[in-house]
């Protein structure tokens, strides 16, 4: 398994504000996370699989 991703490493990837993914959480939308702790970690392999499975156009 390769390290996990925090919100900024997420953030640089998608090319978005960290304050976006924040929101994105709030509405159950973007990439699967899980709460570690007071931390909020992701898999890149299910941030890059969440980004292939968007409608074309919307990414």
């Amino acid at each position: 398994m390769s390290k996990l991703w925090g919100m900024k490493e997420v953030a640089d990837f998608l090319g978005v504000p960290v304050n976006t993914l924040y929101q994105w959480r709030t509405r159950n939308y973007g990439p699967p996370g899980k709460r570690i702790g007071k931390y909020v970690r992701f898999v890149p392999d299910q941030v890059k699989a969440w980004v292939d499975s968007l409608p074309d156009g919307i990414a």
